[in-house]
């Protein structure tokens, strides 16, 4: 009972723990998680360890692997199904697997999948096995697999709990363990061959295959095994010993009992020659124990390591020693192991071959010491008892180049007996930069518990100063002692021609971080100082130039060119200098430039005074242009303001497009500014017989309130849209009788046309649309003297939603009219014509109710009352 209440207790911390890593790593974990069909759990509900390994097996990595393997194949679905149903596999087992399958199915292996795909013959076992154990970095990170890996075999009492205690710690950021990580990644890139060639010292036992090959006077080649007594059988020659036995002194038995057959077999002038190797090695099985990720008996080849068995084991575990792993066989300990050796160095520490029955013991860890800071390798490492802070740092890499050596601390737990009575327990020791010797450090002891801390060199930095301003390199150069003011200017590549020559400033930092001011100058303009100034480390040396203290003169020019704004004044500067620099006229510039100039005398409230400045045809685009000093190329002053008036009368073609039943349809260009619909009308032929003038759809673009004049219409919004009953295409529609305009051409709607109009004529439409809060709104046939209640009423009446008052239509001219409802006298309703649209707007509010009768009752009261004066007023 307390083996079994200690095991579940594990399995539930291992749960505890793996939630604690999902919820304080979730990013990370997203990240790298498949997105298959993972369990779904609760809100605030831990998974179990079967929840926790079911995120192991969904991996469509392997799931297309499988299928890629299917497929190239060649096999057919049919072939597959038969196979696996003579194999005793259900037929439709690999279904999701074949050619044709839905993909987007999420597909789920496991163990027994695989034996199927191995048993078509088309996975060999180390491409099952390389599947089966995928590497996990593939999948999601090597922290979150061991941690899934721990609960799996805590599930079969296998593992200890410190090894998920130490994946959850490299999931968190400190400190892991050195080494931990080269034994979690486990693939068949770490099982032995189990093919020859071995070395002579290679022990033969019960399995392992020999092959004899005999050359020169006799050829032959034998194949053989060694029997489970430990022989060899050889034709002609007998059995001949070899368990236990080396290949080398196997060999050397070989020489007399061949001789014995064969004479020409010696060692000295041989006319035979055999040579024996193996071909085949045995399977011997090994016993890992102690702290180990996954101790058990292991079935592994006769040519594997101490290494070999700890790999398939998963390592050793936090608590597991990686500096005296032992080898016993039977009751000897026949050899010792420190892995640091070929986790530091890359040297396999033992050349003894594992036997079948060898046990290899993890013990746990001697001293623990952790090593951080400016270090290459920060981790934890175990020390041996004899070993000091320089083999600490050794396994650490050494130094990183920010490493400072006068800083290094140990922070050490001291033992009980060495606490004293006052219970100090933990203690510093400083490391000075007088113990250091050639960069290495001192042999100083270290004790179980240690933590190491190397320390960065200063950040602030020396031995510089600064030159910044007016040379040709600005910033940081060398410092030397002895150093003047010119040899810095020198390496900032010198001055520049327009340096400024009365002053240098050098800023110098005191000890105390106060600021003191130096002053230096220019001789002349090549450079040479007036007073050549020692330096000190860190100095600040401001050059300036005589430019920064110049006024920024310039010519501004707009009006019609291309490119309006500021140009830089030069001197020499001239109109014709200024107008290039600007692109050029445009089409509708005058060939007159009016240039506002300072004046010379600043007289109280003047601004400026103007000058009129002729231009010839030269200025305008495609003229090639004469040489300086033409007409119109004056020179200008700083400050000028140089304008290029616009002819107001040029415009480019303005076009209206006229569409539909004229007889000449098309984009006509406007022949002036007055010209006239009718006049567009008659110049696109008229209208057909088939036209509808009263259907006329004229539009206009604007932008904004203005009409645009340009063929360019805007794209009206969805929400402009939806407040009108017809849908109004690009621009804007206006309303025009175009019966009245053909018969009387001064009638007010034989408007000016602008560019950008567009007018269609349509065909007769004899449908009225209703539309908007009817009860059933379409199309309703057109009748003659009808008004709008009418047709809303051939479309099934008003709804109780629908606002009688303001109901209005859309006359198939464009013009609106909308619905009079009056209190006595009859209501003033339209009358659509052919090709109308009349809209029923919902109601938007609640509105009272009419009050005729109340009104009517109030009036007749007022008259009666009235009435009664003028009576008695008359009486009197």
């Amino acid at each position: 009972m307390p083996s079994m209440i200690s095991g579940r207790t594990l399995v539930a911390g291992a749960a505890l723990a793996l939630a604690a890593v999902l919820v304080v790593c979730p990013v990370r974990i997203a990240a790298q998680v498949p997105t298959g069909q993972q369990p779904q759990l609760p809100s605030g509900q831990l998974p179990s360890p079967e929840e926790a390994e079911q995120m192991l097996r969904n991996q469509p990595e392997l799931v297309q692997q499988l299928r890629d393997r299917l497929t190239q194949s060649g096999l057919t679905p049919d072939q597959v199904r038969a196979r696996l149903r003579a194999a005793g596999y259900p037929e439709g087992m690999l279904d999701d697997y074949l050619q044709g399958a839905d993909t987007t199915h999420t597909a789920q292996f496991g163990p027994r999948t695989l034996d199927a795909v191995e048993a078509l013959g088309v996975l060999s076992a180390e491409q099952r096995d390389s599947l089966a154990r995928a590497d996990s970095g593939q999948v999601m990170s090597d922290s979150l697999r061991a941690v899934v890996d721990s609960l799996r075999a805590l599930r079969s009492d296998s593992i200890r709990a410190d090894s998920l205690a130490d994946s959850l710690a490299v999931l968190r950021g400190g400190l892991k363990r050195f080494g931990l990580e080269t034994f979690r990644r486990y693939s068949t890139r770490f099982q032995p061959s189990t093919a020859g060639p071995v070395d002579e010292n290679y022990r033969l036992g019960p399995g392992d295959v020999l092959v004899l090959i005999l050359t020169g006077d006799v050829e032959r080649a034998y194949t053989l095994e060694v029997t489970r007594e430990g022989f060899i059988v050889i034709p002609q020659v007998g059995q001949v010993y070899a368990a236990n036995l080396t290949l080398g002194q196997l060999q050397d038995q070989l020489y007399g009992r061949l001789g014995r057959v064969y004479s020409g077999v010696r060692r000295t002038n041989p006319t035979t020659r055999f040579q024996l190797s193996i071909s085949r090695l045995r399977n011997i099985q090994v016993y890992v124990a102690g702290d180990v990720v996954r101790p058990g008996a292991y079935q592994m080849s006769s040519a594997g390591t101490v290494l070999t068995a700890l790999y398939a084991a998963g390592g050793p575990t936090a608590n597991g020693s990686f500096r005296q792993v032992t080898i016993r066989r039977g009751e000897k300990l026949v050899d010792s192991l420190d892995i640091y050796e070929y986790l530091v160095h890359g040297v396999n520490p033992t050349r003894v071959r594992l036997e079948n029955g060898d046990v290899v013991f993890v013990p746990v860890h001697g001293g623990l010491a952790a090593v951080a800071g400016r270090v290459l390798r920060p981790a934890i490492y175990e020390l041996l008892p004899d070993e000091t802070l320089r083999d600490a740092i050794a396994f650490a890499g050494g130094f990183d180049p920010s490493a400072g050596t006068a800083r290094v601390t140990i922070q050490r737990i001291l033992p009980p007996a060495s606490r004293g009575p006052d219970g100090r327990a933990r203690i510093v020791i400083a490391v000075g930069a007088d113990q250091f010797s050639n960069g290495m450090a001192p042999a100083v002891p270290m004790a179980p518990g240690d933590s190491v801390t190397v320390y960065p060199v200063a950040d602030r930095l020396r031995g510089f100063v600064t030159v910044r301003g007016n040379v040709y390199v600005e910033g940081e150069v060398g410092f030397t002692g002895g150093m003047k003011l010119s040899d810095a200017i020198r390496l900032a590549g010198g001055v520049k021609p327009d340096v400024y020559l009365p002053r240098i400033l050098v800023t110098r930092m005191r000890d105390d971080s106060s600021l003191v001011q130096l002053r230096s100058a220019f001789a002349d303009s090549t450079g040479r100082l007036a007073d050549d100034l020692t330096l000190e480390d860190q100095d600040e040396i401001r050059i300036f130039s005589r430019t920064t203290f110049r006024t920024e003169r310039y010519v501004a020019v707009v009006g019609a060119v291309r490119r309006p704004g500021r140009v830089p004044f030069r001197e020499g500067l001239t109109m014709r200098d200024v107008i290039l620099l600007a692109d050029g006229l445009t089409q509708d510039a005058q060939l007159e430039a009016e240039v506002a100039r300072l004046p010379e005398n600043r007289r109280p409230g003047a601004l400026a005074t103007t000058v009129r400045v002729p231009l010839d045809s030269t200025y305008l685009p495609g003229h090639a242009a004469p040489a300086a000093g033409g007409p119109g190329d004056a020179p200008l002053q700083p400050y000028d303001n140089v304008l290029i008036p616009r002819n107001g009368e040029f415009s480019l073609q303005r076009t209206v497009v006229v569409a539909g039943q004229v007889k000449a349809p098309g984009r006509y260009a406007l022949r002036s500014k007055t010209d006239r619909l009718s006049d567009i009308i008659a110049r696109a032929g008229g209208l057909t017989p088939e036209a509808y003038p009263n259907g006329i759809r004229f539009y206009r673009a604007y932008a904004g309130n203005r009409p645009t004049g340009t063929d360019r219409l805007p794209v009206l919004d969805s929400a402009a849209r939806r407040r009108d009953s017809l849908p109004r295409g690009l621009p804007e529609r206006v309303g025009i009788d175009l019966p009245q305009v053909l018969k009387d051409p001064k009638y007010r709607d034989n408007i000016i046309l602008v560019g950008g109009d567009s007018i269609y004529i349509p065909e007769y439409d004899p449908i009225v649309l209703v539309q908007g809060a009817v009860n059933s709104p379409g199309p309703v046939a057109y009748t003659p003297g009808k008004n709008l209640d009418w047709y809303v009423n051939a479309a099934g009446g008003y709804t109780q939603a629908g606002d009688q008052r303001h109901a209005y239509l859309t006359q198939p001219n464009g013009e609106r009219q909308g619905v009079k409802r009056k209190a006595v006298l009859a209501d003033d309703v339209p009358r659509p014509l052919a090709g109308a649209v009349v809209f029923v707007p919902p109601k938007t509010a609640a509105e009272p109710s009419s009050n005729v009768i109340g009104v009517v009752a109030t009036a007749a009261q007022v008259l009666a009352t009235l009435a009664t004066l003028i009576v008695v007023v008359r009486q009197k």
